[in-house]
């Protein structure tokens, strides 16, 4: 045999390999082409299917803007927003790009709930049969919290059910002046050898910081603000010296910077009222003056003035309505974004003497109307009765809570998602004699909660300044 041909025939052999092994590749190529295009042809014949779920039912007991994002294998053709439904009802708008459709709740829901999403009739961008997306979840029981003085021992900030179920105290100290809630912290007012401290901490107490303030003096009109994490406060130097009761903000997040003047015209002013604006960075604050201005600290426009006012009963969630007293109209709620102002729905048969006035949380789906306190009255100079009554948009009225002359209905507050009404109680005033506290309150105080819907009582709690309200009672 020649050794010249030794090398040809390798070559020959190495090149049948190669065509072999193209071949080879070609088919399994083939094959997973044909596998896949199978794929894609069932999943069309399917329709779209759920994948995922993101939903936060804690929050969405506590804060509005919550969502449920629903994620499915293949992208979505438009729909109609009408396609999507919440039961129980809630309002709630909706977006939708490429595989996932967020639902975005604009009130806080009622807790201890089962919650239903539906999309009906989705189909996917490349046809194909429709499909229903669907997923449920379970918001937890609602927790709140008090502020409970002792005259013989430390004041405290106790978590418990609505129901009152497996108290904690939370935070001690020997004298907690006031507290506000956010959904994920605690901010504490005490007080010491007559000045004011302000504490951020977890909501089981933990973590606890010192918040930085303007210098050693008082703290009153406490307030937060779920939006920016801030809280708010009047400040007044001791003495009647310096600063007079004038509005600051600081960051929770940064307890240790330094906190804000509030300024209109490069001056700031003292203050008597004000509410942050939810859902925003503005503040509505009536100066010593009288004057009713709305200011956004974040924001290059000046300040808006909006005439005279004496109180501000609330700001509601989502409308940018104010619910303010004015000297001539009486009460009236005051739409923030254009200045118009109407009065407030007639009830549908008297009630009494008009005090303050709560939103309820609404919308399309939503309760809504209003919660009021009334005094009816024996005659003109004698009181009968206190009462709260819900009065709804069209004037419908359901009496919620009622107490006689000897006991005085301090305050009200209404839960995040309106499902229950809170009224701070001093029963036997006559005989319940004022703490010595910077802010005194009755030392016996107790607080009513009720079902909205139904005006009927939940429990009976011990302590006052329920961490639904915006503000305290004085």
């Amino acid at each position: 045999m020649s050794t010249e041909a030794r090398p040809a025939s390798r070559r020959s052999r190495r090149g049948a390999r190669r065509r072999r092994f193209a071949l080879t590749l070609a088919g399994v190529l083939a094959v997973l082409v044909a596998l896949g295009g199978a794929g894609a042809a069932v999943s069309l014949a399917q329709g779209p299917r759920l994948t995922s779920v993101q939903a936060d039912p804690a929050a969405a007991v506590e804060v509005s803007g919550t969502r449920v994002i629903l994620t499915v294998n293949q992208a979505l053709a438009e729909f109609d927003p009408a396609q999507v439904t919440v039961e129980p009802e809630a309002p709630f708008t909706v977006d939708a790009a490429g595989r996932s459709v967020g639902v975005r709740f604009t009130v806080p829901l009622d807790d201890d709930t089962e919650y239903r999403v539906t999309v009906g009739g989705v189909r996917s961008v490349g046809g194909g049969p429709p499909a229903t997306l669907e997923t449920t979840f379970r918001t937890p029981p609602a927790e709140v919290f008090l502020l409970q003085r002792d005259p013989d021992g430390d004041d405290a900030i106790v978590r418990s059910g609505v129901d009152g179920s497996d108290p904690v105290r939370v935070f001690t100290s020997p004298e907690i002046d006031d507290f506000r809630a956010t959904s994920t912290r605690l901010v504490v007012a005490t007080v010491e050898d007559g000045a004011s401290a302000l504490h951020v901490m977890r909501r089981d107490g933990s973590g606890a910081a010192e918040v930085r303030l303007p210098g050693r003096g008082i703290v009153q009109g406490l307030q937060v603000s779920q939006r920016g994490d801030r809280v708010g406060y009047t400040y007044s130097d001791p003495g009647g010296v310096g600063h007079a009761s004038v509005l600051f903000t600081s960051e929770l997040g940064d307890p240790d910077s330094d906190p804000v003047p509030v300024e209109i015209g490069g001056e700031a002013p003292s203050v008597d009222r004000w509410r942050f604006v939810p859902d925003s960075s503005a503040l509505l604050l009536i100066d010593f003056a009288g004057d009713l201005i709305l200011t956004d600290p974040e924001s290059d426009a000046g300040p808006a003035p909006l005439g005279s006012a004496i109180t501000i009963d609330a700001v509601t969630r989502g409308t940018y309505t104010a619910v303010i007293e004015r000297i001539e109209a009486g009460i009236v709620e005051l739409d923030l974004t254009s200045g118009q102002e109407e009065p407030l729905v007639e009830p549908e048969r008297e009630l009494g003497v008009l005090g303050t006035v709560i939103p309820v949380p609404g919308g399309e789906d939503g309760r809504g109307g209003t919660v009021r306190q009334y005094m009816r009255m024996l005659d003109p100079s004698r009181p009968e009765a206190q009462l709260l009554a819900h009065v709804g948009e069209d004037g419908a009225v359901r009496e919620l809570f009622e107490v006689g002359s000897d006991d005085a209905l301090l305050h009200a507050c209404v839960s995040p998602s309106g499902r229950y009404v809170a009224a701070l109680v001093a029963p036997q005033l006559i005989d319940n004699p004022y703490d010595l506290a910077q802010q005194p309150m009755p030392r016996e105080l107790e607080t009513h909660i009720v079902e909205l819907d139904t005006g009927e009582p939940v429990s009976v709690l011990p302590g006052f300044d329920i961490s639904w309200c915006a503000t305290g009672p004085w």
